[in-house]
């Protein structure tokens, strides 16, 4: 039965527009001047960061400049800071950021198979990851005047605290980045947003999935906020229990889809399946365990504003090898690995993902993808956005759909040239699995011309191959991996078959 929204809620959005208004002045006004506003962020940091274990041994100060401080300390991973990061959660003060922390977000673990677990300190959770929200939502409405946000409710998908780090201190508090944020959410943002804390902080999914189902269909939802490839399954599983043809027919007011963390345009088509209303809005946003980056700075354009005023100093690596240079010395249409510095504790932290510069003037991005996320096993260089982009046009050209997919070199014998493997989990299984590699082939050559010349004749590289996985293949896989839930991601794209092989066992 369909939930027929009686009594709409009050529309708060006139009211609020004035604050979120202001907000977006103050974004714009920081992204207006980088150099300034990286300066003082840079020295806004240090301050504090002289106080800590960290920055005593690397000899920072207050008045250093930026290359005196790019001397004195070198970029760094995960691994780099983990023992660092294990004497906080033992509750030793002032180690990397001043103060005891008790909040981590556990994130994806590193080559290595452990879990990382990225400090939450109190100005980290306020001027990093809810003013990047904050900014969001300003930005947004800033973009569109008719906006009745306000007027129901969000849905915002979150993970639990569940995890493998057992703390001495009960006050520590482990789990996803959502977690945290729902648990410390203001009381008055708490009002307008669903499931309810119970059900949102739920460890087993499959258990969770339905309880959040069954308490927001009767709901008006005005907005959705989450990974597209989690949302989607919460969205099915919404129309399966109503029995709607599209979300559109159970939340009529819904106008908007906040998506971050992974790709949307592999999921673009059929969510205007799913939702059925051309009006849907779709708005990008770049933000991480880490912290929060970007928001979509125009209608119609996916470029994101790179935030100058959440507590973050960037920094960028030429992705064809050389020195970081900070955000004033980018060059438009490049690609930079992303290093970040900000309140969360993390120093010239290299967060594993690059980006394209779109614009200078302001600072724009793409994410182009993973550092680790890419195949180059014949010199093709095919990245995670050539693959999201090829993936979108074979969608587009056969009317197939895909719910997951991932792909990994398969190398030559003797007897037989290298290639691609992509597992691929189907929503709308094309007619023929070998056109649609056909068609994905040939989008490949044309977003990338290493894949490209790679191909020419088949003489070093050989088609593609597609192995089509049954429905759930890839969340059985997540499970094996403890990862299964509202924030976790398949790995688009790996230069050796460690992710595939073992997909192809839950298969």
């Amino acid at each position: 039965m369909l939930n027929p929204i009686c009594d709409e809620m009050l529309n708060y959005t006139p009211i609020v527009r004035p604050y979120f208004r202001h907000i977006d002045r103050q974004m714009l006004r920081a992204a207006a001047d980088v150099g300034a506003s990286q300066a003082a962020t840079l020295r806004s940091l240090l301050a504090q960061g002289c106080e800590t274990v960290w920055g005593r041994e690397h000899g920072y100060r207050r008045d250093m400049t930026y290359d005196e401080w790019r001397a004195a300390s070198s970029t760094i991973e995960y691994e780099d800071i983990r023992p660092y990061v294990m004497r906080m959660v033992d509750g030793e003060r002032s180690v990397l950021w001043p103060g005891v922390t008790r909040r981590f977000a556990q994130s994806s673990g590193t080559s290595g198979g452990k879990s990382k677990y990225i400090p939450v300190t109190d100005r980290g959770l306020q001027r990093v990851h809810y003013r990047g929200g904050t900014d969001s939502v300003a930005r947004y409405l800033s973009l569109y005047p008719d906006s009745r946000l306000m007027s129901g409710k969000a849905l915002i998908l979150g993970g639990s605290f569940a995890t493998e780090l057992h703390p001495g201190d009960s006050r520590v508090e482990v789990g996803d980045l959502s977690a945290h944020l729902i648990e410390n959410i203001n009381p008055l943002a708490g009002l307008v947003r669903v499931p309810e804390r119970r059900v949102a902080l739920m460890s087993n999914w499959n258990e969770k999935l339905p309880r959040l189902v069954e308490s927001v269909v009767k709901e008006d939802i005005t907005n959705l906020s989450g990974v597209p490839s989690w949302m989607m399954t919460v969205l099915k599983e919404v129309l399966r229990t109503t029995g709607a043809s599209t979300i559109h027919e159970v939340w009529p007011h819904l106008e908007v889809f906040f998506h971050g963390g992974i790709s949307f345009e592999p999921y673009r088509a059929e969510y205007s399946r799913l939702v059925g209303d051309n009006h849907m809005r779709y708005f990008e946003t770049y933000n991480a365990s880490e912290g929060f980056f970007g928001v979509q700075y125009e209608r119609g354009n996916r470029a994101m504003l790179l935030l100058m005023d959440a507590d973050t100093f960037y920094e960028f690596i030429p992705a064809c090898g050389g020195d970081p240079v900070p955000a004033t010395d980018v060059e438009r249409g490049k690609v930079y690995e992303l290093v970040i510095t900000n309140s969360n504790g993390l120093w010239r932290y290299r967060l594993g993902d690059t980006v394209r510069i779109e614009s200078t003037s302001p600072l724009t991005i793409t994410v182009a993808g993973r550092t680790q996320h890419y195949i180059n096993a014949f010199g093709e260089e095919l990245m995670v956005y050539n693959a999201d982009a090829a993936v979108a046009k074979a969608c587009a050209a056969t009317g197939a759909s895909i719910a997951n997919y991932t792909a990994a070199p398969v190398y030559a014998t003797c007897g037989t040239r290298g290639r691609h493997e992509w597992l691929v989990e189907w929503i709308n299984r094309p007619s023929d699995v070998d056109e649609f590699a056909r068609v994905l082939d040939n989008a490949l050559r044309q977003e990338n011309s290493d894949y490209d010349a790679k191909r020419k004749g088949d003489i070093f590289l050989s088609p593609l191959t597609i192995v089509s996985v049954p429905r759930g293949t890839f969340d059985r896989w997540l499970q094996t991996t403890g990862k299964l839930g509202g924030q976790r991601k398949i790995p688009r794209l790996c230069p050796d078959r460690r992710y595939v092989d073992a997909i192809l066992k839950q298969s």
